[in-house]
């Protein structure tokens, strides 16, 4: 494959709302040994995206031009003299957070190897775009950290977001019965087609009160993808003994209870996890949803619809 010395990409030259993202071109990052080049066909958008462009989850070890982009899916160009697992023209999808030579929002990106997995079949590249971070965040919040089993009644709060939408699934795939939380008619749909075998809408002041009637013995593990008064007021049917797990940057993040574990995590990515969320997803013969998908050049009015919220599913650049 020939790699071009210059490729397209989408950065910021300082913080601010979506219109200090621009097109431009800009050296293809070189890879090391331990790295691999990787084609991008699509790249996935996210709220942690919009935080990073904003300044709001700045690092201070920032450098300018600052390209975008945590995830994403494409061809393997080349790998680095120390990489055995992959060789040009695999298909893999990828993950990396605040990688020093670039994010995803551009034609090339390279990935230490540790952080790319084949893609599996049962996506395609505009889903493994859309679902590499996610589904990492969603299995190992299923699996990991409230270590859900058959028959216990697990709740997914922001069951049809990026993450919400798969949870729903991996809890499924642990023969779970499995209640779900979104806000509007479509939402509370697309949960409910993905298997959810109850749904109730964030929006209605009686959402708890309905939950309590579906679940009066209480609830065994809460996944929340979002905070708030309505998540506090569902958390208020965890047994005790509970498990409640949230990602990191849920805000407001939930309070600790007596008698429940409430713990928040990062995904993480490496050979073993990619593996385990490989399998989960042939297994559970992931749907993935995709509220809506822009051309690499129009980055910031996928951001723009990001802020506008209500997205279902994730939103995806769409590269190659």
């Amino acid at each position: 494959m020939a790699i071009p010395a210059r490729m397209k990409a989408v950065a910021i030259d300082r913080f601010g709302p979506p219109g200090v993202m621009s097109a431009r071109t800009v050296p293809t990052p070189e890879t090391g040994p331990d790295e691999v080049l990787i084609a991008l066909d699509a790249a996935g958008v996210g709220i942690w995206d919009a935080k990073i462009r904003e300044g709001t989850w700045a690092s201070g070890d920032e450098r300018f031009p600052l390209v975008l982009g945590t995830d994403g899916a494409g061809t393997v160009a080349a790998a680095g003299a120390r990489v055995r697992r992959f060789a040009p023209g695999d298909l893999v999808w990828a993950y990396q957070f605040e990688n020093p030579k670039g994010g995803f929002y551009a034609e090339y990106v390279a990935v230490r190897a540790v952080h790319v997995a084949p893609r599996p079949e049962i996506v395609d590249k505009v889903q493994a775009g859309a679902a590499a971070v996610t589904g990492l965040t969603a299995v190992q919040g299923i699996d990991d950290h409230l270590r859900v089993e058959a028959r216990e009644t697990v709740l997914v709060f922001g069951a049809s977001g990026a993450v919400g939408t798969l949870a729903v699934q991996f809890a499924k795939l642990r023969r779970a019965r499995v209640l779900g939380i979104a806000s509007g008619r479509d939402a509370t749909a697309l949960v409910r087609r993905l298997g959810a075998d109850g749904v109730f809408d964030a929006r209605r002041s009686d959402a708890a009160a309905q939950l309590r009637a579906l679940a009066p013995e209480g609830l065994d593990a809460v996944l929340a993808l979002a905070g708030g008064e309505t998540l506090e007021r569902c958390l208020d049917l965890v047994r005790s003994g509970g498990r409640v797990a949230f990602p990191k940057g849920v805000e407001p993040p939930p309070t600790r209870r007596r008698g429940i574990t409430v713990r928040g995590y990062d995904a993480v990515a490496g050979p073993r996890e990619w593996a385990r969320l490989n399998h989960a997803v042939v297994e559970a013969r992931l749907r993935v949803p995709v509220d809506s998908v822009f051309p690499l050049e129009e980055a910031a009015k996928a951001h723009e619809r990001l802020e506008q919220g209500h997205v279902l599913g994730r939103i995806v650049l769409r590269v190659g």
